[in-house]
């Protein structure tokens, strides 16, 4: 807080224009703060707030839990009533939070449809679908994102978390990266905030790919023709190795390995002298 300083330098002797006008704010928001001194309880609060306000921007299905989470994570030391007020005199709400019998459509598509039913490749990593599905375990729910390549119709990326939030489907997205060195793929999704949140968007353009979604009755058609990640049997037991975060999570065996670049051979071992003779 720069208004105590102009006080100090008052008091050696400094006009307080002149102090004023280095730190950088008006001579009469200091004189207004000397009528109404902000504390550092307001400072600190108004930083939670905008970084509230970040963290929400980067992922509106974010209620005050999550957001005191990603703080924490961020380094700041709030506990979840605090961050609940404050989200609340902001009107920082989940999207997801609504009163009882009111139901809400899926948010507005970020990206065109460029799939349009026609869910074929003739390529790899071609057209890749993703999706988020619950599971229950004896520690509690798990969220699993999927992502799945067409032309193979084996997965490509993973990601499982035990909140669905959009870290979870940009984890997935830079695990299929990583794995398969997409470049131009189509991403095909839903409408979920998962995958309309900024940090996705961002990822998907960062990498060269082309984000894809419905719309309105061609998200649930996908199901009734066939289109989906996992078979209604996965999506009740999850993945043979599905374990709870709280747990160690054993390696992804899984995964589509297949149309990768060859490895680089070894280099044969230099020879030694013994070995010349």
């Amino acid at each position: 807080m720069s208004f105590p300083l102009v006080l100090d330098l008052a008091a050696d002797g400094f006009p307080v224009a002149v102090a004023c006008r280095v730190l950088g704010f008006s001579k009469q928001a200091f004189y207004a703060w000397r009528t109404a001194p902000v504390t550092e309880r307001d400072w600190s609060d108004a930083h939670l707030i905008n970084a509230a306000l970040d963290v929400h921007r980067d992922d509106p299905a974010f209620g005050y839990r999550f957001i005191a989470d990603e703080l924490e994570d961020q380094g700041f030391s709030a506990g979840e009533n605090r961050v609940a007020r404050l989200c609340s005199s902001q009107r920082i709400w989940s999207v997801f939070a609504k009163k009882r019998g009111l139901t809400r459509k899926a948010g507005p598509p970020v990206h065109d449809d460029h799939v349009r039913r026609d869910f074929t490749a003739t390529a790899p990593d071609e057209l890749w679908l993703t999706d988020i599905t619950e599971h229950r375990t004896d520690e509690g729910k798990l969220y699993l994102c999927a992502i799945k390549d067409v032309y193979s119709n084996r997965i490509v990326g993973y990601s499982i978390d035990s909140r669905m939030k959009a870290s979870l489907a940009v984890s997935a997205l830079h695990n299929a990266i990583a794995l398969r060195e997409p470049a131009g793929t189509v991403i095909h999704s839903d409408r979920g905030s998962q995958f309309r949140s900024n940090a996705f968007v961002r990822t998907l353009k960062g990498n060269g790919l082309k984000g894809s979604m419905g719309r309105g009755r061609r998200v649930r058609r996908q199901r009734r023709h066939g289109i989906v990640l996992l078979t209604p049997a996965e999506e009740r037991t999850g993945p043979p190795a599905l374990v709870h975060p709280r747990r160690s999570s054993p390696g992804n065996r899984d995964l589509d390995r297949e149309n990768l670049p060859p490895e680089t051979p070894p280099t044969a071992p230099r020879a030694t002298n013994a070995s010349r003779v």
